[in-house]
Formats: structure tokens, sequence, C-alpha cells
């Protein structure tokens, strides 16, 4: 389904689905479960029972989800008769990064994994969306930061999903690090311009190499004490910076082709792993398109910092500040106050239709 972001597995099979009325920013999704008593009735469980435990969800297997509890036992858990926010029709409730209450089974599965059944789903925040089809699709929740890798080379360098990447961090309130990889394959002081506008406008930038070590320590500063999520394109590395912050994750990783400059796809879904060194992070399979979700063209300005102090010294109060004249924005671009680039970025994320939901 590669028209549509992921390269590889359809969203329904990994990450939760809602329909587009569906605003994340203005609701809380908490599930509790329904069991079947021998009469055949519901009989809805007590949360507060003193054999469910709390854990966070790992990954989703179609109905099945893996969670780590906070005993640091994985169990599979089935998530079968939760129910649904009223209002709702999705077809997954549950995705990675959930903090869940879960009731063990006493059954193991055929690989020993211990069993059990998701009663309740915790207030989530830090909830990272993407339009899938008109519909919000759920790649991880609880997010306390999002890393934006890119490579310098093999693949090319995309500028404006990083700046996709960016708005969904400002809209969700969550930290952002840009991180530019594959040092090693290109002199980064080209780059450098680039680094420098993200980090006068305040976003944590730094260069880096799985095959160097560049880098690699500062992440692992980033990342202690925080739940992170690793977006980016196919190929630039995700996996094996993560392999050496932590090589006990021992992720699979591929090489570029050569031919199109496009990664292979390693990563099938969305999944949490504990590092070492302190703090989850998601991986996730590479985007090479990341349609806004819960963003409506007239706010897409008001996501990037440099033009929101310039938004209202326009002479039209429903300036787009791509096409009017008197425009406060694009008089702040002239004069250099607004690097072309990212105004550029704004520009094409603004008009294309598709992108905004």
């Amino acid at each position: 389904f590669q028209q549509h972001g992921f390269e590889d597995e359809s969203p329904e099979k990994r990450e939760r689905v809602s329909g587009k009325g569906d605003l994340t920013r203005h609701r809380t999704v908490i599930g509790v479960a329904a069991d079947v008593d021998d009469t055949g009735l519901q009989v809805h469980l007590n949360v507060n029972d003193v054999n469910t435990i709390t854990g966070r969800v790992l990954r989703v297997h179609g109905l099945e989800s893996v969670v780590l509890a906070d005993t640091g036992v994985e169990y599979r858990c089935a998530i079968r008769g939760l129910l649904k926010n009223m209002d709702t029709d999705q077809r997954n409730v549950v995705a990675a990064g959930d903090r869940v209450t879960i009731r063990p089974e006493q059954v193991s599965g055929s690989d020993d994994t211990q069993q059990g059944l998701i009663v309740r789903i915790e207030p989530r925040y830090g909830v990272i969306s993407r339009t899938s089809r008109g519909q919000q699709h759920v790649i991880v929740t609880n997010v306390d930061q999002i890393v934006i890798v890119a490579s310098l080379s093999e693949p090319a360098l995309k500028p404006n999903l990083i700046d996709r990447f960016l708005i969904t961090a400002e809209r969700v309130g969550c930290d952002s690090v840009v991180c530019l990889n594959k040092t090693d394959l290109i002199d980064p002081a080209e780059l450098q311009p680039l680094a420098g506008v993200y980090g006068q406008l305040g976003y944590h930038t730094l260069f880096s190499s799985a095959t160097s070590g560049q880098g690699i320590e500062e992440l692992r500063t980033l990342l202690k004490h925080k739940q992170s999520v690793i977006v980016g394109q196919s190929g630039v590395g995700k996996s094996s910076l993560l392999n050496a912050i932590d090589p006990h994750l021992k992720l699979a990783t591929a090489h570029v082709s050569k031919d199109n400059q496009k990664g292979k796809h390693t990563t099938t879904g969305a999944s949490l792993n504990a590092i070492r060194s302190g703090g989850f992070v998601v991986d996730t399979p590479g985007i090479r398109q990341f349609q806004l979700w819960d963003v409506i063209a007239e706010e897409v300005a008001g996501f990037y910092r440099e033009i929101r102090p310039f938004i209202n010294k326009c002479k039209y109060p429903d300036c787009s500040h791509v096409h009017e004249r008197q425009c406060g924005v694009k008089h702040a671009v002239a004069d250099g106050l607004i690097d072309l680039r990212r105004y550029d970025s704004y520009c094409q994320i603004r008009e294309a239709d598709d992108s905004i939901r």
C-alpha cells in the first residue's frame, strides 16, 4: 500500500484506525472489557480487581496485543470484548505505547508466553497519527519525544518530510529531535545550513552515523527516561541507529538499493522496545509520505515556529500567506526573517489538499 505512506503492511493489520470525525485532541479513549458468564450475559470486569496488573503495549498483531507488564513479564493479550468509545467505529482500539490494565489468565501460549485480557486502556497523551484513506491511523501513543531521522545520502534527504513530522510534534505537544544520519557517506558541512535553520528554531539537531559512532552517545542520552518514537523513510538507518544505541535490540536492517535509492522495508509494524540505558523507543516502518491528521489548512501556519509571529501582521485576517498581497509572512520571507526553503515547504503543505485532514 505504498501510495498511502507505509511501504509494506496495511495499517488495518498493525495500528488502530478510526473515523475522520474522531479528533484525538478532543477525546480520551478508555475501554473496559466485558466477559461472558454461564448464561451468556455480559459481565463487566472490575478493573480494580486484585487479579489485574498494569503494563504497556509493545506491539499489536491483529486482535492480539503483546503487553509488557510492570512486573517485567510479557503477556499476549486478547482484546475481543473491549468496549469501544460509543461514537467511533474502530477496528483496533489498542496501539503500541498504550498503558493498559490486564487480567492474566492461567493458560500459556504454545511458546509458553503468558496469556491475558486487556480490561482497560488508560488515558492517552502524545498520540502520533496520520491520515490513511480519510481515516485516522494511530501509529503510537503516549509519546514524549519524536526523533526524526533523515539520511544525508542513500536515500536522498527529504526536508519536506521532516517538516511534516515537526508539525505533528507541535500539534501533539511533544519534544522533537532532528537527526541527520549517515555522516560517513557525505560531508555533514554540506547540510550545516539546514541543521542551522532547525537549530535556530529551537529544535534539537544532531549529526549521526551508526558506522562511525558519531552522535550515538548523544542519542542514547536523549532517549533516557522518555518514551520516544523513531520516524523517517525506509533506508535512513533508524534500526541501525537503535542497534548502535542498544546492541541487545538486534533489529533487522537492510541496505539501500543503488538503483532507485529506496530502502528495503525491514520493520513491519510499530514496535515498542525497552532500552537498557533507560527509556522506551518505538521503531516504526519506513514512511515515504506522511499525510497530516487533524490539521486543517488554516492551521498549518501556526505550527511553523518562525511563521507564527508574523501571522497577525497581514492585511487580511483570513490570509493564506501564499497568494495575497500585503502579507506579513511574505514580507518576513523577503526580509530574510523566515528561511525560504521552510516557507516553500509551508506553501506545499498548505496547498496540498490530500495532505490536510
